[in-house]
């Protein structure tokens, strides 16, 4: 079957916020006593969404502060860096041009609350590209269950073998999965073995255009 959908994560696939959430987790938890490095943030909470974040952290280091009162402070920091400092990954509005061109229907599923969704789509202003827009915070589960998938599908009256998922977190690349969709990974390291049930892996969003011209 065609596709005829396309569903972006956005995380590091529309705006290059991880350094945000990196850093923003290493500021909270460093001023607990707790320091953390940006590859822990990679390992243990890349693409998950926020609750899971904070709960992570408490139960790693037993913290004093709430996972309520974490999650608040980490999202407070990352939505102040986005509408300062944010800036769309190479190619994005060159990617989304395309698919409009093509007649896809575009969605965005992520693990971010909405706070943070709201930040990205002002500070990039591409709101008016996108068909339906899904959080993770709506759904039970979050990624790397493929709740939010799920549901932005069935709001795109789309089914997973008509949709094409980019991400570029293992977790969110297993959600996408699971999902039963086309997902494409986002990568500078198209070899790396935790990528190794992705479809296609593509280093730059130009990279997915030219990957979607061959399908």
């Amino acid at each position: 079957m065609k596709p005829t959908t396309f569903i972006f994560d956005m995380d590091g696939v529309m705006i290059d916020s991880e350094p945000f959430w990196q850093q923003a987790q290493i500021n909270v938890l460093g001023n607990l006593g707790v320091p953390i490095t940006a590859k822990d943030c990679e390992t243990y909470t890349m693409g998950k969404r926020i609750d899971h974040v904070a709960e992570t952290w408490y139960n790693l280091y037993d913290l004093s502060s709430s996972p309520i009162v974490l999650a608040d402070q980490i999202l407070d920091q990352v939505v102040f860096q986005i509408l300062k400092n944010g800036n769309a990954i190479r190619g994005l509005t060159e990617l989304l041009s395309y698919l409009k061109k093509e007649k896809y229907k575009i969605g965005l599923a992520t693990s971010s609350s909405w706070k943070v969704i709201d930040a990205v789509l002002q500070r990039l202003n591409v709101a008016s590209y996108f068909d339906q827009i899904c959080s993770a915070d709506d759904e039970v589960y979050g990624k790397p269950n493929p709740a939010v998938y799920l549901q932005a599908m069935k709001q795109l009256n789309s089914q997973p073998e008509e949709c094409i998922i980019l991400e570029d977190s293992v977790t969110g690349m297993i959600a996408a999965k699971a999902s039963m969709a086309y997902t494409i990974v986002l990568t500078n390291n198209s070899k790396a073995p935790k990528f190794a049930i992705a479809d296609a892996r593509c280093a730059s969003l130009i990279g997915v255009i030219d990957q979607l011209q061959k399908l």
